[in-house]
């Protein structure tokens, strides 16, 4: 049997940490601070990063290097014979398309699974594949299957402010100043490809409503099937705002009692980068039978 490998990026919100304890590899996604290069929790903590975006910092995302990934594949092959490599959404960054050309040359051993999945997502897909790696499945069969269910997931984002939609040129100036007195707060979600607008309410409370009704929605209707069968799981997710992440939490256990909640997550600071400190997430997906 192949030992077999696990490798994502740091968008899955999986620290350092973490990937030793799990018996897995995590590549930390690159940042333009002021012009100068940061690898997140290499040399950017979340901490440093919300301190930098309160001094309005110029933050850019990136996208790691060819050889940051070759290198990386190269020490684990030391040690394993394949690898299953789940990087953030093609859909969100090309990421996944040069680490899919890469491993044109790696004669069958790396295994790239384009699960069109960032932040929480992500990781549930992660653990997914440890259990199945366990399991005794190939590195084929895990990548299959991840493909295979990829779309059994979603995520619903309440934004606090607009200033960074705003500078990120996702929103007009106009229609910042305009949101921010009506104390708009805009929910976003995330269905496989692309960060999309959902709604717009007024304050938090709503915003809150409408992403678990949205859930409620996905839970009855999109994968009522997974649901029933149990093999649905839950998590929440935010931007520097531990303390109401933990009050959503309570909430959502309460109007999903038969949900497992597998865990409270910041954001990926590549998501962080473009919505800013405050947010809220919840999100959703099919977990592996064990």
């Amino acid at each position: 049997m192949s030992k077999i490998a696990i490798v994502t990026d740091s968008n899955s919100g999986i620290l350092q940490s973490e990937a030793k304890e799990l018996g897995i590899f995590v590549l930390p996604m690159p940042f333009f601070i002021d012009e100068k290069l940061h690898r997140e929790e290499i040399d950017l903590s979340q901490e440093a990063f919300y301190q930098i975006l309160s001094e309005d910092g110029d933050v850019s995302t990136s996208q790691p290097s060819p050889a940051d990934i070759t290198d990386l594949w190269d020490e684990v092959l030391k040690s394993y014979d394949e690898i299953v490599h789940i990087p953030m959404s093609s859909g969100l960054s090309g990421s996944c398309q040069t680490a899919m050309m890469l491993a044109d040359d790696y004669d069958g051993r790396v295994h790239v699974v384009d699960n069109q999945r960032i932040s929480v997502t992500q990781k549930l897909a992660v653990f997914d594949a440890i259990n199945m790696a366990n399991a005794g499945m190939s590195a084929a069969q895990i990548k299959e299957k991840l493909t295979e269910e990829k779309l059994i997931a979603s995520i619903y984002i309440m934004v606090d402010t607009l200033k960074y939609l705003k500078k990120g040129g996702r929103i007009t100036p106009a229609a910042a100043m305009l949101g921010t007195v009506l104390k708009l707060k805009p929910v976003l979600t995330i269905q496989g490809e692309k960060l999309d607008a959902y709604a717009k309410v007024r304050g938090q409370k709503q915003a809150k409503k409408t992403m678990i009704e949205a859930m409620k929605k996905d839970m009855e209707e999109r994968f009522a099937e997974e649901r029933k069968a149990g093999l649905m799981e839950l998590a929440v997710a935010h931007t520097n705002n531990f303390a109401e992440a933990e009050n959503f939490k309570a909430e959502l256990q309460s109007v999903f009692p038969d949900v497992p909640l597998r865990f409270v997550d910041p954001l990926s600071l590549s998501v962080s980068c473009h919505i800013g400190p405050g947010a809220l997430a919840v999100a959703c997906a099919k977990r592996s039978k064990k």
